[in-house]
């Protein structure tokens, strides 16, 4: 019998056979302003941070990704311009140890385990949610368990007022770096139960910014010259998607099919080449994306005791990916050395149940299996050297409990991981097996006040990527999984206010440690075109978190809230070789800053609406030793505003506005040589019928 048959057993087996079931009650929320917070915030026992609906458009955001740098602990690692990759990272743990879901299921990545977060425009997100650990909720799949942190993306859901059967919107954007982006979604109501939406998205820009092109000195200091103009970094894209949702007395259920394509420059680092010579070298990446994700979700509420859910998923993804090395000297372009022209496929297949049995009014406990295979193909025009066309079958289970005894909340779980691998050519990994842990605890300590402090600690193991096992002349297949232990302590603190122009208050404050161990990091060998995947790697990670909310009735009609979070982080690396410790043993790791914050302050007045956001970021370095200056990278800062007019005409609702990104044209950079745009406009129209 082979493992994929005798993987499907065991699910099976776990999935008939379980009688724990139950019914779990859902986020309870509502909106303060820009940040989503707990109606009574003990609700929650895991603290969650939320941008939705108007005050997620209000935030001059234009991808998921814009949005998440007004949370606490993210940081979004971008390489500017439209077409450049943009990641996540939470309490620099890695953009690996983050899980993204969409609409419920996870974006998946076997070949490299990045998710491009600037793929997804904001147009069809009702949510955005962000929680350290994991959901509170343990009525979820055994997968949901397995990241250090988790987003949660959620698409918009049809509302139907009065006997309405269609609602359509539409918008339209236009910027100053040559960007053009309709979009259009139309609801239909089939009848009382079922409902389904249909939304398409264009995206074209030609990417071009200026900015200020600089040179790092060796005592550090930064000598600013000419102004260059950022290059292929242009995008088109398109995006539609089907979602249904139905409901009934017993049953919700909802499907999506979703289709993206692109085509976009990937723009290179800009780096000052020297003034006595005309000659300058220049690489031309292109990508092509084309991503079909098929999903479904099925919840059966049996009894009062007694629920569970199936998930289904089915995703193809397909990279084509084109680089050429070309020489300009004296107004000719030359290509030479060898050209990439990589087509990789990739195929994921996701099945999932979980089951939930409450056996009291205070304790449940839950179930969930969950089996995916991943497979990854390619053609590689021009390269003999043979691709490991590597498979992998892997096998979630997670145990869970949770009680409620009023004023103390508990929850516990318990993840089990099974890999199977499978090469056609080349070294095949090992099998891997591991049981991960977590725990977390809450404490209610008033009755008539809104304070809730929590701990907890999490497990949590990464397995190697595709790339990181198999990839030519790099990947290494006996490299071990990354292994993460965090615990946090914090409190949150929610207040209501009455007869007062001071309505409410909300604040969070959260310290965490997190350890990593085998992290997996690149290391040169004898050639500087050869680099090898090892386990050499283990970081600390300290730090503070806070954040406040507030919502102010300043006058009839006006409206002030804000929003304000602060981030101290002491991320230190603990790496050791075969011969010591190296140099830069307790410095800080790349790209993690010790301060970083923002702030949102908005004003609405009847029809009109005015939003200013603000980012910092301090200083960083982008290597691994602190005392090298020219390694330094500068704190950033972006001051962004948008003013809004809503108006009617009959029963239709228009809505206009116009965006001040980058307000004071600071030129910086998040990652090092690859600058971000200056001051740039955004307009948008937009209507709803």
């Amino acid at each position: 019998m082979n493992t994929k048959h005798y993987l499907l057993i065991i699910f099976f087996f776990c999935w008939g056979n379980l009688s724990l079931w139950s019914q779990t009650s859902n986020d309870s929320i509502t909106t303060l302003n820009e940040i989503v917070i707990q109606k009574e915030v003990y609700k929650d026992l895991i603290p969650v941070q939320t941008l939705e609906g108007e005050k997620l458009e209000k935030l001059n955001s234009f991808t998921v990704a814009d949005a998440l740098r007004y949370f606490s602990g993210a940081k979004i690692k971008d390489y500017g311009g439209m077409g450049g990759l943009k990641t996540i990272d939470v309490r620099n743990m890695g953009t690996h140890h983050v899980g993204v879901f969409y609409n419920g299921a996870q974006i998946g990545n076997a070949q490299n385990g990045i998710v491009d977060l600037g793929k997804f425009s904001l147009d069809n997100v009702q949510a955005i949610k962000l929680y350290n650990g994991q959901r509170s909720s343990i009525f979820q799949s055994a997968k949901e368990y397995a990241s250090g942190s988790t987003v949660y993306i959620q698409t918009k859901k049809p509302v139907f007022k009065d006997d309405k059967q269609v609602n359509i919107a539409g918008k339209y954007k236009a910027g100053t770096i040559q960007l053009v982006n309709p979009s259009i979604r139309t609801d239909f109501k089939v009848n009382e139960n079922i409902s389904t939406t249909i939304s398409a998205e264009y995206i074209s820009s030609n990417g071009k910014y200026r900015f200020r092109q600089k040179k790092n000195n060796i005592d550090g200091s930064i000598a600013y010259d000419t102004i260059g103009y950022r290059l292929n970094s242009d995008i088109e894209a398109y995006r539609i998607e089907n979602n249904w949702f139905g409901q009934t007395d017993k049953d919700t259920w909802q499907a999506s099919l979703y289709y993206y394509q692109s085509d976009r420059g990937l723009p290179g680092a800009v780096i000052k080449k020297s003034d006595t010579t005309l000659e300058t070298e220049n690489i031309n990446e292109r990508q092509a994306d084309k991503n079909v994700m098929a999903q479904g979700e099925w919840t059966r509420f049996v009894s009062d005791h007694y629920q569970f859910q199936i998930k289904g998923k089915y995703a193809y993804d397909q990279l084509h990916y084109l680089s050429r090395k070309t020489v300009g000297f004296q107004g000719e372009e030359v290509t030479y050395n060898p050209q990439f022209d990589n087509t990789f496929y990739q195929q994921e297949y996701f099945l999932s149940a979980a089951h939930l049995y409450k056996i009291n009014s205070i304790w449940e406990v839950s179930l969930a299996t969950d089996l995916q295979y991943n497979k990854l193909n390619a053609t590689r025009k021009g390269q003999g050297t043979p691709f490991s066309y590597p498979e992998r079958y892997t096998f979630y289970t997670a145990l869970a409990t949770s009680l409620n005894l009023g004023k103390f909340k508990a929850q516990a779980n318990v993840l089990g991981t099974f890999t199977k691998e499978k090469v056609r050519v080349n070294y095949q990994a090992p099998n891997r097996s591991v049981f991960t842990p977590s725990i977390f605890l809450s404490y209610h300590p008033f009755e008539n006040e809104n304070l809730n402090i929590h701990t907890y600690y999490k497990q949590t193991y990464r397995l190697p990527t595709f790339n990181d096992l198999y990839y030519t002349q790099i990947g290494t297949a006996n490299l071990k999984p990354e292994n993460a232990r965090q615990l946090n302590l914090g409190f949150t603190y929610n207040k209501h206010f009455e007869h007062t122009f001071w309505k409410e208050i909300h604040l969070n404050v959260e310290s965490y440690y997190a350890h990593i161990t085998d992290k997996i990091i690149a290391t040169p060998t004898s050639s500087m075109m050869r680099w090898m995947m090892t386990n050499l790697g283990k970081v600390q990670n300290y730090g503070l978190e806070a954040a406040i909310g507030t919502n102010i009735a300043l006058a009839d009609n006006w409206q002030l809230s804000t929003n304000a979070t602060y981030e101290y982080t002491i991320a230190k690396d603990k790496s050791t070789t075969i011969y010591g410790q190296p140099s830069y043993y307790g410095d800080q790791i790349p790209y993690a800053p010790w301060h970083s914050g923002s702030a949102i302050i908005n004003l609405d007045y009847k029809d009109w609406s005015m939003n200013y956001s603000f980012i910092y970021v301090g200083k960083r370095y982008n290597g691994n030793k602190n005392n090298i200056p020219r390694n330094e990278i500068q704190p950033w800062y972006t001051h962004d505003l948008s003013l809004q007019k809503g108006f009617t005409w009959r029963e239709y609702k228009f809505k206009g506005s116009i965006e001040a990104n980058n307000l004071a044209n600071q030129y910086y950079e998040v990652v090092s040589n690859f600058p971000m745009p200056g001051r740039n406009f955004r307009f948008t129209l937009s209507f709803e019928l």
